[in-house]
């Protein structure tokens, strides 16, 4: 699909849906493992303690929009029973320094006590989604945003194709993805119910898969690959499987999640910007912009070490480009905010803008990074 061109004289997108356009996401993992353990990156980031910090610090660096999450193990740790204390000081201390949170409602994690195979599971879910719904419609917030269930493509595959984590089952990633979509729908009608001007950013990761060789096999391969990043997209809006229930008004903003492994040939080999298959990021988003024609959002993006600058740098290039073919991004959200031992392996993840907090809670912030975000910021900014 050819970039449009200036000539065309489509407006700049001027983004306007969030409290800012660049943003935040902290880790809130709570999957459970192959092994049997499960993780809670909000506990091994730090962040459950330093919530007051954290928040802070995203205000400091006019990060005002960040995505976090509600960790339904904690809040329904018996069926039907709701503990809130895991979530409303999150809640208070993200308005009480001006942050506007879209909340995760289920990263990879539920509680033990629900089969996720089972119909019932749908039912659970939606209960609980109503309950979250209102106790934010009791702490006086009428338009919060939410992401009730996070990559459900991401999660098909990673629990139920190669049992990476939870569910652990192989073979069976299209049945968890059509759940996970009957889940979405469910819960987002109970949000609505009690939140009738709720939004919802329905993520998965943003992927360009080329063929390997000119062979026929290796081009089908590809294109199949490269199609199946739309169908959890295509089941909400009953595209797809309309049996499920899906219609347009479920897409409601897309979220994409976008880094640089997320490109790949059909013998799974990483493309760079230099191979002649690499699609600019700009294109991308074009794609998915034609296909729906719903509001985006850069939900993730980011890379380790000394390339998460040039990363960013290369990031906003693109998304300037897109914003300027009247693409309607509406914003890009640095993952992780802030360090943590990465949930697949316990390594530290050294990606984030902020470090681990030492023994008095403070944590370093990586200079370079903050230095190329206040510069993007002005860079966007002047482009509006």
């Amino acid at each position: 699909m050819p970039a449009l061109t200036h000539a065309s004289r489509i407006p700049r997108h001027r983004p306007q849906l969030f409290s800012s356009f660049f943003q935040g996401s902290f880790a809130c993992s709570t999957a459970c493992r192959a092994e049997g353990k499960r993780v809670d990156l909000v506990v091994s980031s730090g962040h459950d303690m330093l919530l007051n910090n954290d928040y802070a610090a995203l205000a400091d660096h006019q990060l005002l929009t960040a995505r976090d999450g509600a960790r339904w193990h904690l809040i329904e740790p018996q069926p039907g029973e709701y503990d809130w204390s895991s979530f409303t000081p999150m809640l208070h201390a993200a308005e009480r320094h001006g942050i506007e949170i879209i909340w995760e409602l289920a990263h990879f994690g539920y509680p033990s006590h629900v089969d996720i195979w089972q119909p019932a599971f749908v039912d659970s879910f939606a209960r609980f989604a109503r309950a979250m719904a209102e106790v934010m419609r009791d702490e006086g917030f009428s338009r919060p945003f939410f992401t009730p269930i996070n990559q459900i493509s991401f999660w098909s595959w990673a629990g139920a194709d190669v049992a990476w984590l939870n569910p652990n089952a192989s073979g069976r990633g299209k049945e968890l993805k059509l759940q996970l979509v009957r889940a979405t729908l469910a819960a987002t009608d109970a949000i609505r119910e009690v939140l009738p001007q709720a939004r919802f950013v329905l993520t998965d990761p943003l992927v360009h898969v080329a063929a390997a060789d000119d062979t026929a096999q290796a081009q089908a391969d590809a294109r199949r690959q490269h199609q199946a990043q739309f169908e959890a997209w295509d089941m909400l809006c009953g595209r797809l499987h309309p049996e499920l229930g899906g219609k347009p008004a479920y897409l409601d903003i897309i979220g994409l999640n976008y880094y640089p492994d997320n490109q790949w040939n059909t013998r799974e080999e990483t493309l760079t910007p230099e191979h002649a298959a690499y699609r600019p990021l700009n294109l991308l988003l074009e794609e998915v912009w034609q296909r729906y024609q719903r509001p985006l959002l850069l939900a993730e993006t980011g890379a380790e070490g000394e390339a998460r600058v040039g990363w960013l740098r290369s990031v906003i290039d693109q998304v300037n480009i897109a914003l300027d073919n009247g693409i309607a991004l509406e914003g890009v959200s640095l993952y992780p905010l802030v360090e943590y031992p990465a949930w697949a392996d316990d390594r530290r993840s050294p990606g984030a803008l902020l470090g681990l907090a030492d023994a008095n809670g403070n944590r370093t912030v990586y200079e370079p990074l903050a230095l190329e975000l206040r510069s993007q910021q002005i860079k966007i900014r002047r482009a509006d």
